[in-house]
């Protein structure tokens, strides 16, 4: 008799964070997926995901193929133009596909078996799980394997302090004047207490200003990443003893607070749009401080680890189908 393996796919337009998301998930879930990078056509590409009509001849594959069965048992998307594929999946399998749709996919929720979708996106439904950040793969395995895999890091000066930088967004500016008056106040903390630093740059930071963190850095103790070789990040959250991320990106906070370390921000400007409800919610909580404040007495808390319980309520979800 054929044994039956079920199959999964994790879709998204190939931007990091939305990829990483439906990764993290899909491995949570036991599975090793097939990673789809979609590519849409004009004007589905414009109007995903409502745009339905034709859609399976406006859709490719990186390789610029057209999606064909076996559909996947699973499906699990991220960002709007993946949301476009996992509601046609859902139809195109005949209802085989269980699909989940991560990120407000800006369509009634009831086009996705489930929409997992942060608090500060502001949606409900009797689908809907709704999470705090975003989902990643930061659990103590995957630090152990940072340490582990990193380990000439310990030799650098403690305490260390990782510093995550993005770039500008519509919520935050990121320029030079603002990256001199987080030198300024990472130079002090450093005179005050001695250590290294870990940075990580991201392709959203503009080459002029990675170039002038590069020699800022560079008179400290500690390792700059900019994509040069090896990857290093899980090495940097593995090893820091604090975690200093720029106030831009969902993504890198949720990863930072999942560590269960302390979590600084500076952010000079007041922060706009739907990432001010996400700062307020993680300092709340306690897991996010700015960087500027006294130093918290409080206790730390426990690490912002949400994917694992995520996945159990969509494993969950799918049984009862």
């Amino acid at each position: 008799m054929d044994s039956f393996t079920p199959t999964c796919w994790a879709i998204s337009d190939g931007a990091a964070g939305n990829e990483n998301q439906c990764l993290a998930l899909a491995r949570a879930l036991g599975f090793e997926p097939r990673v789809l990078r979609v590519r849409l056509r004009q004007p589905w590409d414009a109007f995903a995901p409502r745009l339905t009509i034709a859609a399976a001849s406006a859709i490719r594959d990186a390789d610029g193929a057209p999606l064909a069965p076996p559909w996947p048992d699973l499906a699990i998307g991220c960002g709007r133009r993946a949301a476009l594929v996992t509601r046609s999946l859902r139809g195109w399998s005949g209802g085989r596909c269980f699909t989940v749709q991560i990120l407000d996919p800006r369509i009634d929720s009831r086009a996705f078996d489930l929409v997992i979708a942060p608090q500060h996106d502001g949606i409900a439904g009797a689908n809907v799980v709704r999470s705090i950040g975003a989902l990643n793969a930061v659990d103590a395995g995957w630090l152990a394997a940072g340490r582990a895999r990193f380990a000439d890091l310990s030799q650098l000066p403690a305490p260390r302090t990782a510093v995550l930088v993005g770039g500008s967004n519509r919520a935050q500016k990121l320029d030079a004047a603002y990256f001199d008056a987080l030198l300024e106040r990472l130079a002090a903390r450093r005179e005050a207490d001695g250590g290294s630093f870990l940075v990580s740059l991201s392709r959203r930071t503009p080459a002029a200003l990675a170039a002038r963190l590069r020699e800022a850095f560079a008179r400290f103790p500690g390792r700059f990443w900019n994509g040069d070789g090896e990857n290093p990040y899980a090495g940097f959250l593995a090893w820091a003893d604090a975690i200093v991320v720029t106030p831009d990106s969902v993504n890198m906070l949720s990863e930072a607070c999942a560590t269960g370390k302390p979590v600084y921000t500076f952010a000079p400007r007041p922060i706009g749009g739907k990432l001010a409800a996400f700062h307020a919610e993680l300092a709340g909580s306690g897991h996010l401080r700015r960087l500027d404040d006294p130093r918290p007495k409080a206790a730390q808390p426990p690490s912002l680890a949400e994917t694992s319980a995520i996945a159990d309520l969509v494993r969950e979800r799918c049984s009862k189908r």
